[in-house]
């Protein structure tokens, strides 16, 4: 279960990470409100999910969440660019991602 929320919460970290582009540094209501609540419920789910992971692991694994996520996000939605060693970077943090799930 820890591990699903802690997924979540990486999933609410891209949400924000995105949101604050639309946010317009804040002047915008609607998305500045979407984003304090996407990063309220991203610690919290965090700090859920670290009552039985090792902290350590976890953090890596929202915060891996967070970039790969928000770094796919920004080619499909923000056309940032997508060269290979972006792609390839991307690639590694899902890969050491992965590595700590399994080494937990």
């Amino acid at each position: 279960m820890a591990w699903i929320l802690l997924v979540i919460a990486g999933l609410f970290e891209v949400g924000w990470a995105i949101g604050l582009k639309y946010t317009a540094g804040f002047t915008r209501p609607w998305p500045s409100v979407a984003t304090v609540l996407a990063m309220i419920a991203s610690i919290v789910l965090l700090g859920w999910a670290v009552r039985t992971l090792p902290v350590g692991t976890a953090y890596a694994v929202w915060t891996g969440i967070g970039a790969a996520g928000t770094v796919v996000l920004g080619i499909v939605l923000f056309n940032e660019p997508a060269t290979a060693t972006r792609i390839v970077c991307v690639a590694l943090i899902v890969l050491g991602i992965v590595g700590l799930k399994l080494s937990a």
